[in-house]
């Protein structure tokens, strides 16, 4: 410092203006060096995320400070094990895996908070053949159903105790292989995968019966976007930023969806997972089925309703996968940013 004061005190006037600007120059690029930051999937690449990887890819995030990295997921990717290990400062999370690790938080769970509710119609469902007899619900009894592992499970459990049924379960694999060898009566399926998968094969939508639990007062919405309490207290900032830019990514991806397209399977090319057009675009539409407002007085992107969280926590309590309700307002926190919808 002492060198540059004397430097200034002999250079002529315009040296000196021009190094106070290289200064200035200097301190205001230090001063918007943006934050770093990672974000973990629950999956690898598809238009599951695109939102995400259209705010990534249009530099929304770095427009509101953040150099954000997006890890991919998968069968060994842990997300709240990242998190806790400081390696991803954010995750997306099925709101029942959310609620879960917040209440179990003494007992192997995590102090997550709840930032902002992406999926706000649960888009799994059960699919059976229109030809087995299987018309409502509560013909599944004595059927062969085959259920996903953990929180795919909840809604359908909740469903047979409901109805007095007892359905023999199967193990679901990752393809509906099973079922359309006719190894089971009814299968899992996610709305925007599997059930396309379907339809791909050769079956045709009168094919099929579908029951969305979503119809069968049993909405568990799906996606969502957590941090741990402690980086939100630490940097709520960095947070706001987070949830404000995947918001508008999100908002990016539906009203442009080719564009979308093209980066989402420049993605999947990248990671080496087998690419559809057709089947993302699908995707992508049914996405923004279940994530944007369908009538008047739907929430608003982001938003996480009270009744849908009792709903999940409640279901939770009920099956004995939690002990205790996290309050409300404890675990949604988007209110507390201030930024649901982009800037």
């Amino acid at each position: 410092m002492n060198r540059m004061k004397k430097a200034l005190a002999i250079a002529p006037p315009c040296v000196c203006l021009a190094l106070v600007l290289t200064l200035l120059c200097c301190s205001a690029a230090q001063a918007a060096e943006p934050k770093r930051a990672a974000l973990v999937l629950q999956w690898q690449p598809q238009a599951q995320f695109a939102g995400l990887y259209m705010a990534h890819e249009k530099g929304f995030y770095r427009e509101a400070g953040v150099e954000l990295t997006l890890i991919p997921g998968g069968q060994d990717v842990v997300a709240s094990k990242l998190m806790a290990q400081g390696r991803a400062q954010f995750a997306t999370m099925f709101l029942a895996t959310g609620v879960e690790r917040s209440a179990n938080r003494n007992s192997g769970g995590l102090p997550v908070a709840h930032l902002a509710q992406l999926v706000q119609r649960s888009a799994l469902m059960l699919v059976t053949r229109a030809s087995s007899g299987i018309a409502e619900p509560k013909d599944l009894h004595g059927k062969r159903v085959s259920l996903w592992d953990n929180e795919f499970q909840l809604q359908p459990r909740a469903l047979f105790k409901r109805l007095g049924i007892q359905p023999v379960l199967l193990p679901q694999s990752s393809t509906l292989g099973l079922f359309l060898l006719g190894g089971v009566d009814a299968a899992s399926a996610m709305w925007y995968n599997e059930f396309h998968t379907l339809l791909a094969s050769g079956l045709e939508p009168e094919d099929l019966r579908v029951f969305f639990y979503r119809d069968l007062d049993l909405n568990y919405p799906e996606d969502g976007i957590y941090t741990l309490e402690s980086t939100l207290k630490s940097d709520p900032e960095l947070c706001r930023a987070v949830v404000s830019a995947s918001l508008r990514g999100w908002e990016y991806a539906f009203a442009h969806p080719e564009e979308t397209l093209d980066v989402v399977l420049a993605r999947m090319r990248a990671a080496h997972v087998p690419v559809s057009r057709v089947h993302q675009r699908f995707m992508l539409a049914r996405m923004k089925d279940v994530m944007l407002p369908a009538a008047p007085g739907d929430p608003a992107l982001g938003e996480l309703r009270q009744a849908d969280y009792d709903r999940v926590a409640k279901g939770l309590l009920d099956q004995g996968v939690i002990t205790t309700m996290p309050d409300f307002r404890q675990f949604s926190r988007g209110d507390a940013l201030g930024a649901r919808r982009p800037q």
